[in-house]
């Protein structure tokens, strides 16, 4: 963590593609601190660089300019080898896709970050077993990922990425591909994360999963347009469900 108390911190980040006339800035001189224990939600048009500002803040893409902080760590001038370390012990990250092992069961997806890790199979195993309980899926343990539903599928992504106890959970459109019954259970899972002090930085174009969240950014054209706290509105999940009505 760094001086400030954010997990998250960055300063006049730029992300830009191509050059000369086809120069695309995705991400244009932002600055951003995430403290722990905060959900901030991140919502704009498609195209505007919320995704690649994520990817930024996780280490999978590197800024064309500008400084980037994950757990007082300065990540943007780190080698690959210690970035990966970084990730691997930091950082949980949910996608619309699942991005699951489809030859693995459910278990065996969830154990292999903490496999990756070092730790022992017992271990993991074990952590495994206990965070498939809280996603209520102890009875999918040994399902492959074909035979779950896409809410069942996106609950075991969402264990997997919480597999190393990571300071900051990164989500991208999590609930993209879910039918609007998913979608409440796995954001009401990620409420249950936010009030138990999980850091979580969600990227989405879905007002109920904004509204779960304690700080709102809007984005346009690689540049933050509005930061809004949105503590106060009447409950997480009361909100969330008004607007699933």
């Amino acid at each position: 963590m760094n001086e400030c108390g954010a997990v998250v911190r960055v300063r006049g980040l730029s992300k830009e593609h191509g050059q000369g006339p086809g120069l695309v800035r995705a991400v244009d001189e932002v600055d951003l601190d995430v403290p722990a224990g905060q959900a901030l939600a991140v919502t704009g048009p498609s195209g505007c660089g919320k995704s690649t500002l994520l990817h930024i803040l996780g280490g999978l893409e590197r800024p064309t300019r500008g400084e980037a902080w994950l757990a007082g760590r300065r990540i943007d001038a780190l080698s690959e080898r210690a970035l990966a370390r970084l990730r691997r012990r930091s950082v949980g990250f949910v996608f619309q896709a699942f991005h699951l092992v489809e030859e693995l069961s459910a278990a065996e997806n969830v154990e292999l970050p903490a496999l990756l890790a070092g730790h022992s199979p017992r271990a993991a195993r074990r952590r495994a077993a206990a965070l498939l309980e809280q996603m209520g899926l102890a009875d999918r343990a040994r399902h492959l990922p074909w035979q779950l539903s896409g809410g069942q599928r996106q609950r075991v992504a969402i264990a997997r990425a919480l597999a190393n106890d990571p300071l900051v959970l990164l989500a991208d459109e999590p609930t993209g591909n879910l039918d609007t019954t998913a979608t409440l259970d796995v954001l009401r899972l990620f409420d249950d994360l936010r009030a138990a002090g999980q850091t979580l930085v969600i990227v989405t174009h879905d007002e109920r999963v904004a509204a779960t969240a304690d700080r709102l950014i809007s984005m346009r054209d690689g540049t933050f347009v509005d930061d809004t706290r949105l503590a106060g509105r009447g409950g997480r999940l009361g909100g969330l469900i008004e607007l699933g009505d």
